[in-house]
């Protein structure tokens, strides 16, 4: 009903004012039976209509009228002098601090001047002494000031729960903007990881698979066991690669709980391996081995366990670093992988001897970025770039936090 009422507020008033207009007049009218109280009583009335659409010009107005009384007609109580109060009220809500600031001031000096004006006629009437004339003043005065300075303090509690109100109001919608603009960005984020981790299963496998099809292709005629065994490759490979797409596509397509509405565990969405970590750099080098590729992994220094994550993050540049050895490295080439565990450092450097750094590329792909990417979530760098002596290699350097050896 508040906001139906805040909506529709001038039209309301437009609507009162104008209808209790006549009745007001009317008895302006009655008083004394001239047009000049009419018009008072008018010009006292009329401009609350625009008490909330233009507080300012509506008590202005108001109180010229009501200090035009004084001298027209004496201290007489026009059924519309009650409008006084209600634009000291309507300024003090709706208007500026300096205008019921203003208004107060006035309306007291109007109160003062209001006391006079009865004491004045209470003595030229012969009704009383000079004492009996100071007393009217002040009960007068005293009586109009304390109902204007109790409505003045009544309208400032009214503001300041409106403007409480309107703080609420405009706090509860910045939240809510960003409470959208964090599930946005929480969105973003999480399609970065998952586009990420497709690029790497996919990439590597299907150029796993891609080397060995070649090379069982040219083998098959001179070498039948070389096939079967690039067949085997392929296979395993294609396996594996389902069984990690299946682990990262199950958590966006299992539905929630239907008692609780809760999203389960990542551990019951994909029933299947743990996500690969620096320790299976083995098998993954011995994935690449059975494809042609003279690899070799060597570890320096002890190693030591690494936060939720940061094995994945090495495996992951691992794996697209000899992705693009089979990809762009050419024949044959040699590739060696070095695991080096420093005191406050994890470096991972694959070193190859092929043509990758002379390669043609389609610039469509987002490898080096994406290695980039995890390194940057764990603080660490990635740098790449041709050999002195020829072929390519991709250094990572990730920062160590403090624990123990594993």
């Amino acid at each position: 009903m508040t906001q139906w009422q805040e909506r529709h507020g001038f039209a309301i008033d437009l609507l009162v004012v104008f209808l209790s207009a006549p009745v007001v007049v009317a008895l302006g009218w009655s008083t004394q039976g001239r047009l000049v109280d009419a018009l008072l009583a008018a010009g006292l009335w009329l401009p609350l209509g625009w008490r909330r659409r233009s507080p300012v010009v509506s008590v202005v107005l108001v109180f010229v009228a009501g200090v035009l009384c004084l001298p027209v007609n004496g201290p007489v109580f026009f059924p519309g002098t009650f409008a006084v109060l209600i634009a000291l009220y309507s300024v003090t809500i709706f208007g500026p601090a300096w205008a019921h600031r203003t208004a107060i001031i006035s309306a007291v000096v109007g109160c003062a001047l209001l006391g006079v004006m009865f004491g004045l006629t209470s003595m030229g009437n012969g009704y009383g002494t000079v004492e009996a004339a100071i007393g009217v003043t002040v009960l007068v005065g005293g009586f109009s000031m304390a109902l204007c300075i109790s409505t003045w303090a009544f309208a400032l509690t009214r503001r300041s729960r409106r403007e409480l109100i309107t703080t609420l109001r405009d706090r509860a919608e910045r939240l809510e903007v960003e409470r959208d603009q964090q599930a946005t960005i929480a969105a973003a984020a999480e399609r970065t990881r998952i586009a990420r981790e497709m690029h790497d299963i996919v990439a590597h496998s299907l150029s796993v698979v891609v080397a060995q099809a070649d090379g069982g292709r040219y083998a098959a005629a001179a070498d039948p066991d070389a096939a079967v065994r690039s067949l085997t490759t392929i296979a395993e490979t294609g396996r594996a690669a389902l069984a990690d797409m299946r682990r990262l596509l199950g958590v966006l397509r299992e539905a929630p709980e239907p008692r609780t509405g809760a999203i389960p565990a990542v551990s019951t969405l994909a029933p299947s391996t743990p996500q690969p970590a620096e320790h299976d750099l083995e098998q993954l080098v011995e994935q690449v081995r059975a494809s042609g590729v003279r690899a070799s992994l060597v570890r320096m220094g002890t190693a030591r366990r690494l936060p939720p994550g940061m094995g994945l993050t090495v495996y992951r540049i691992c794996q697209e670093a000899l992705t693009n050895v089979l990809k762009h490295a050419g024949p044959t080439p040699a590739v060696t992988v070095l695991v080096q565990w420093g005191p406050r450092s994890l470096v991972v450097e694959i070193a190859d001897d092929g043509r990758g750094a002379s390669a043609d590329s389609d610039g469509m792909g987002h490898g080096l970025l994406g290695m980039r990417e995890r390194a940057a979530m764990f603080g660490g760098t990635v740098s790449s770039g041709p050999r002195p002596g020829g072929g390519f290699r991709v250094r990572a350097e990730l920062p160590l936090p403090t624990g123990s050896a594993t």
